[in-house]
């Protein structure tokens, strides 16, 4: 599923952006699985991202709006996610350049060509297969979230329940910790039955206890000599 953010203060700008790109992703086949989210300016969107951290793959940002500018957007979105995906559309070239700052995918003059659009969603597609080793992807009911795995502190399991907690916010969501513990892969250890820890984020390790932040997780026996080994690699290669 892709999650497209389309922020511009011109509410006419926003119908036409987003029925550009439906007829793109029609042209994809792909328009089912892409859901829209509309913001009328810069401010609004951060405020939203706050609370919904992870809940946007790409963002279309108009450069020309109120306090709050596209480009300032950028750099505080960037800022907030740095795999968050952008593009710039916009009716002036003025500020074309200044889209390498943030790693844009596109720069796109207002009314969007077809092609145009055509290339950020290949571009953002692309993105998205070659993030695969860098985020964390789980579903909570109809939301998907993008974790970027550097920001990930541990996972804690109850029953079918997992919880992520990040540097940002946490997540909750059902499945196993083993299948977690699979899909995060290299960088994160199991501590115990119930918890799995980026090795990273470890603080140190105190007799059956690990310490993360304010955090403290137990450290079962039978995980200990694994948590020691793969703490220890961490340290060396850090």
């Amino acid at each position: 599923m892709l999650r497209i953010g389309i922020c511009d203060d011109s509410a006419d700008a926003r119908v036409a952006l987003r029925a550009a790109l439906e007829r793109a992703l029609e042209r994809r086949r792909s328009r089912a699985d892409t859901s829209f989210f509309e913001f009328s300016s810069g401010e609004g969107l951060l405020r939203w991202l706050e609370n919904h951290a992870g809940e946007l793959d790409l963002v279309f940002l108009d450069i020309e709006m109120g306090d709050l500018d596209g480009m300032e957007t950028a750099r505080r979105l960037r800022e907030a996610d740095e795999g968050l995906l952008l593009a710039f559309v916009t009716g002036y070239t003025d500020h074309v350049f200044d889209g390498y700052s943030v790693g844009a995918l596109g720069y796109l003059m207002k009314p969007p060509k077809a092609e145009q659009l055509d290339d950020v969603l290949d571009r953002a597609a692309a993105a998205r297969l070659r993030e695969g080793d860098a985020a964390f992807v789980c579903r909570s009911g109809e939301t998907l979230y993008r974790i970027p795995k550097k920001t990930i502190l541990y996972f804690a399991s109850d029953r079918r329940q997992v919880t992520c907690v990040s540097t940002v916010r946490t997540y909750v969501f059902y499945g196993k910790l083993d299948e977690v513990e699979q899909d995060v892969g290299e960088g994160f250890v199991r501590v115990h039955q119930r918890y799995l820890v980026r090795t990273g984020a470890v603080d140190r390790l105190e007799g059956a206890q690990i310490f993360v932040g304010d955090e403290v997780i137990p450290v079962s026996r039978a995980c200990r000599s694994a948590a020691l080994a793969a703490l220890a690699r961490t340290a060396l290669e850090g």
